[in-house]
């Protein structure tokens, strides 16, 4: 899928449809639509059928108006896209008191994120080296911060350590998500798949040329119910993940 960056809309009206400027004057009749409604029509036309199927007109018919029309509230399809973006980020949980330290905090962060995704699978397709700079991306990051905030992490290791956790997240929800997809997508669950495949690999399959993988792929396989068990592979490499800051914060952060 063709990846979408954010950034690329118009700089003094993306600040004021996202920080809630004064609304432009308008003549006439008093509008029908406002852009929370035309935003959250949009995320759920991302949610259901991915960002390929969104479309400044597409979003005009579920709403009962012209394409042309919706022009007068946002620009176009950058625009969008960043007012989407910004409206996710304000999902997440920001809980203040959490018990068990910057670890905990770390942790809720990274169970969050994932449960963005989850929500919102578009969220992959995203690039967002030319941040949104709106108000609920910004509490956002201020929050993940403030989970290592006092730890003896500099501002630049703070923002690294954010960084990574949150790549983790990017990249470990890859596999949720097909697993997800995958038997929408090809019309046979998993175990279907396995019952039509495993006569034919025990023809060629020689046990003892891969002992290892055969070992430890039973293993696997007997304990997943799954080739793959990506919540429980997440949560293992985030605990990994928590180790090594833990490693960085003890030594005093080194480089």
């Amino acid at each position: 899928m063709t990846t979408e960056y954010t950034g690329g809309s118009d700089p003094k009206r993306i600040m004021e449809l996202l920080w809630g400027a004064p609304e432009r004057v308008r003549r006439g009749p008093k509008p029908r639509l406002s852009v929370d409604q035309i935003v959250a029509v949009a995320t759920e036309i991302a949610d259901a059928e991915g960002l390929a199927a969104l479309s400044m007109r597409r979003v005009a018919e579920r709403l009962g108006v012209t394409a042309m029309s919706l022009y007068t509230y946002v620009p176009g399809k950058a625009e969008l896209l960043d007012l989407m973006l910004d409206r996710v980020c304000a999902e997440t949980a920001k809980p203040e008191d959490v018990p068990g330290g910057w670890r905990a905090r770390l942790q809720l962060v990274a169970r969050e994120t994932w449960a963005l995704y989850l929500r919102h699978p578009w969220l992959l397709h995203v690039a967002t080296n030319r941040p949104v700079l709106g108000p609920n991306l910004i509490a956002r990051y201020d929050y993940e911060l403030r989970a290592v905030e006092g730890t003896g992490l500099t501002d630049i290791e703070m923002d690294l350590v954010v960084t990574m956790v949150n790549d983790y997240v990017h990249g470990a929800v890859r596999s949720a998500l097909a697993a997800v997809a995958l038997p929408r997508d090809s019309g046979k669950t998993d175990d279907e798949w396995w019952e039509e495949l495993a006569p034919l690999l025990d023809k060629v399959y020689d046990a003892d040329r891969f002992p290892v993988a055969s070992r430890v792929g039973t293993a696997a396989g007997t304990e997943y119910a799954a080739a793959l068990d990506p919540a429980r592979a997440f949560e293992f490499g985030l605990a990994r993940i928590l180790d090594g800051i833990a490693v960085l914060i003890s030594r005093g952060a080194p480089d």
